[in-house]
């Protein structure tokens, strides 16, 4: 590895996973066949699975998990804290002050560049969200959003890998 990399030693990496520069991985999942790329970072009890995409400039924070063959654009930002604050009781907050919420990307989902994924989200199977999209509820399977905040726009006819 060189020094631009940033992988500690807790990450499991699957076989295959594909690394830019400019990264910082920790206690993260990353599945086989993966790609990952510049100015990237995943987070402790992240887990992103196989052959998945995640493009440049993008947070993956603790609490989220992408499942097989995702794609994220550039830019994404996931949230894991409906309310953050600095302090707790006029001191600096510890992991001991707050809990992780939870965010899920279901198989096949495509998340646009520039978007923002609010916590105790789940985008749905093969859902794709627009580019800039700000998500604040849930996503079903096979659906496309977009918007500030995103909106149901329609369900996809068909299955994404089976018009190629």
């Amino acid at each position: 590895m060189n020094s631009y990399v940033c992988i500690a030693p807790d990450v499991k990496l699957g076989r295959n996973v594909k690394l830019s520069q400019f990264i910082n991985l920790y206690g993260c999942e990353i599945g086989d066949d993966t790609k990952i790329g510049a100015f990237v970072e995943v987070q402790k009890n992240a887990t992103i699975g196989k052959r998945c995409k995640i493009s440049s400039h993008t947070f993956v924070c603790e609490g989220v998990t992408i499942e097989d063959n995702v794609f994220i654009g550039h830019g994404v930002m996931f949230i894991n804290d409906s309310y953050p604050r600095a302090t707790a009781e006029g001191k600096l907050q510890t992991e001991a002050d707050w809990k992780v919420e939870r965010t899920v990307v279901k198989k096949g989902a495509s998340i646009g560049s520039g978007a923002t994924i609010l916590s105790k989200i789940s985008i749905g199977e093969n859902a794709i969200v627009g580019a800039g999209s700000v998500v604040t509820k849930d996503v079903p399977a096979n659906a496309i959003v977009a918007g500030n905040p995103a909106k149901f726009l329609r369900h996809i006819e068909r299955s994404m890998e089976a018009s190629q």
